[in-house]
């Protein structure tokens, strides 16, 4: 047998093993049906499911799914009696199952029902788009149950797929495919399906059939047993129901339950196939373009004056991605990894955006022929359905097993959320965060030392090196004297004076409407400064129950701390005509040393420099640049608290940058 006969069953059956749920399997199938041009294609469904599954497909990319109810004993067959003892205790719970067995206990309350996703990234709803493109006959094998015994198997990525052909990746599972046992539903199902495909080789030339990766060894070895000794109970395409299929919309927040690939993916599978692109590599560059929209999201939404996000760090979490995709034994990474990168490397406000993004599926908004009532909401094996029914849900085209996993983000607070915290705010009670004066007072202590510094680089001499090397080596001067061979080193005197106050001036020229939020803070303890700022108004941006967000505009400390007159309100200083000005010459009035350190994105202009000679002082500035962009980011931003009360669970609801 060659390799390329190894997935024939006969001369006129193929097999297309798939893994459900695969936008990688998906592209495979509709080529290799292109390719194979077959006069019928064979789904692995029942046929009673035929016209509501390819009206949905009709649809696409509006996703829905057709789903049936099992709780009818009606919709029982006799066929089943044959195998239902075997798998009884699946869908009834045991009696003693203790108290973890209680939480599963109030399933038999729910509605139970099987459903098939139109999800464009499914392999057989893709075999079955391009079937109906191509005008080639599609007929459902699978047989009629009356309850679905859906199977979970643990599955390889998809993504070999791009370097290993088809039949090797099926013959590779092939040793990790379980054989049904022979009283099982699978089992009766897999002898349906083999009956079905030989009955249809008398009436078609070329057959396609597209199965599970893990059904497709025993329906092979089902049909090259022959056909079944059994009378058949009914027609092949028979199987009404008296509970037939149901086709629903899906909300498209409950979206990343039912599709295989997380929406935004599907979207962009979508996509590709509306313009006509090539979509092979999607499921890594698909990854990437989800990145970039999630960061235009997040600079939209947070408007960081120095967008932090870069390449570089881009680069970071992309090989961090990586990093905790090969510990989970995969190729591509799950909606979760890229969360928990995200978080890790960007904070809690970047990991939201992005899995907002990844929840996106803009073909959702078009609804053909649904009205809002007839919209499904989807969980985790479970459903609302539009007449209110609360139902369990087994797949029938599942993949994987879908896990909860846990990972810790703050969400956003909603309109309403927002505005019951606006009418309990206390305007009496203020206080700050500890761990955000904790850093700040950090980074002012920093930037006072280098400024410190800075005062004796003026007084820096240079001479040629004997016995020490002082202060360091001069590389300009030894530069210089190359030619001699002599080195040169330099030694900086003790700074004159001290550093008792910083300023810093982040957004400037400063918008004096954007910062209309202009206060005093004094200390709590010995630790901390005498604080004096301009910020966005806290009311605007509450985030928290007595928890508000505001950014500063500019500032200046005053250590060690002591208490100062309210600069905003001082009339000694009405000659300042911008904020800058006003904190520059509150600053310069209350520090008892000569020496300001000045941080701000540009060098002091004249009138800042003619207010600091008016009361004596000097203005040493450090460029802002000097520090990262995320620092500065993560600096400007604080919280207020309505009281030192909240402080208790501040930490629940204060997202880090």
């Amino acid at each position: 047998m060659s390799a390329k006969d190894f997935l024939n069953i006969t001369e006129r059956i193929s097999v297309l093993p798939v893994i459900h749920g695969s936008g990688d399997f998906a592209v495979e199938v509709r080529d290799r049906i292109l390719r194979l041009e077959p006069d019928c294609v064979a789904i692995p469904l029942p046929p009673s499911f035929q016209d509501e599954v390819e009206a949905g497909v009709d649809e696409l990319p509006f996703v829905s799914m057709v789903s049936v109810k099992e709780d009818d004993p009606s919709y029982f067959r006799d066929d089943e009696a044959e195998f239902d003892e075997s798998w009884e205790q699946y869908t009834q719970p045991e009696k003693d199952l203790g108290t973890e067995g209680e939480l599963f206990s109030d399933d038999t309350d729910l509605t139970s029902c099987n459903y098939v996703p139109i999800d464009p990234c499914q392999p057989v709803i893709s075999a079955l788009r391009v079937a109906m493109g191509e005008r080639i006959p599609r007929v459902f094998v699978d047989m009629e149950v009356g309850c679905f015994h859906q199977d979970v198997h643990t599955l390889p990525d998809p993504y070999a797929l791009k370097k290993v052909p088809m039949e090797a990746f099926a013959a590779s599972l092939i040793t990790a495919a379980p054989k049904p046992s022979a009283s099982s539903q699978r089992a009766a199902r897999i002898r349906w399906m083999a009956d079905a495909l030989l009955e249809l080789e008398a009436r078609y030339k070329r057959i396609v059939f597209v199965c599970s990766a893990m059904d497709w060894p025993w329906i092979r070895s089902a049909c090259l047993e022959g056909p079944s000794s059994e009378e058949k109970l009914f027609e092949l395409h028979s199987g009404a129901s008296l509970n037939p299929p149901r086709r629903h919309g899906v909300s498209e927040d409950t979206l990343a339950f039912l599709l295989g690939e997380f929406p935004y993916l599907t979207y962009l599978y979508e996509k590709k196939r509306e313009e006509f692109m090539g979509d092979f590599n999607l499921s890594i560059d698909g990854v990437k373009e989800l990145l970039l929209e999630a960061r235009e999201l997040w600079l939209r939404e947070h408007r960081p004056v120095q967008n932090w996000v870069t390449p570089q760090r881009l680069q970071i979490f992309l090989e961090y991605v990586r990093n905790l995709t090969l510990q989970g034994r995969r190729l591509t990474p799950d909606l979760f990894t890229l969360a928990l990168a995200a978080k890790q490397t960007a904070g809690d406000a970047f990991a939201l955006s992005l899995l907002e993004v990844a929840r996106k599926y803009p073909y959702q908004r078009e609804t053909p022929e649904f009205d809002e009532d007839d919209f499904v909401q989807v969980g985790v094996d479970r459903a609302v359905f539009p007449d209110g029914d609360v139902g369990t849900l087994k797949n029938r085209l599942g993949g994987s097993a879908v896990v909860w996993r846990r990972v810790s983000l703050k969400p956003k607070p909603t309109p309403f959320e927002r505005r019951e915290w606006a009418q309990r705010w206390n305007p009496f009670g203020m206080c700050s965060w500890p761990p955000e004066d904790d850093a700040i007072e950090s980074f002012h202590t920093h930037v006072r030392e280098q400024a410190k510094a800075l005062l004796g680089e003026d007084l820096a001499r240079t001479e040629k090196f004997t016995t020490s090397i002082k202060d360091g080596l001069d590389i300009r001067e030894t530069l210089r004297n190359w030619h001699t061979g002599d080195l040169y080193v330099k030694e900086i005197p003790p700074a004159r004076g001290n550093l008792e106050v910083v300023v810093f001036l982040f957004d400037t020229p400063a918008d004096a409407e954007k910062y209309s939020w202009r206060t005093m803070w004094y200390a709590e303890h010995d630790q901390e400064s005498t604080l004096c700022m301009y910020a966005t108004p806290f009311g605007d941006n509450l985030v928290g129950p007595g928890i508000a967000e505001s950014q500063y505009g500019g500032a200046f400390f005053v250590f060690p701390p002591r208490y100062i007159e309210d600069v905003w309100r001082d009339s000694r200083f009405h000659y300042a005509q911008t904020l800058e000005e006003r904190l520059i010459a509150g600053a310069c009035f209350h520090s008892q040393e000569r020496f300001i350190a000045l941080v701000s994105p540009r060098p002091p202009n004249s009138r800042w420099r003619r207010i600091a000679r008016l009361h004596d002082k000097h203005l040493v500035h450090i460029p802002i640049g000097r520090f990262s962009g995320e620092t500065i980011a993560r600096i400007r931003r604080f919280h207020v608290l309505n009281g030192k009360n909240i402080r208790s669970y501040a930490a629940r609801f204060i997202r880090e940058m």
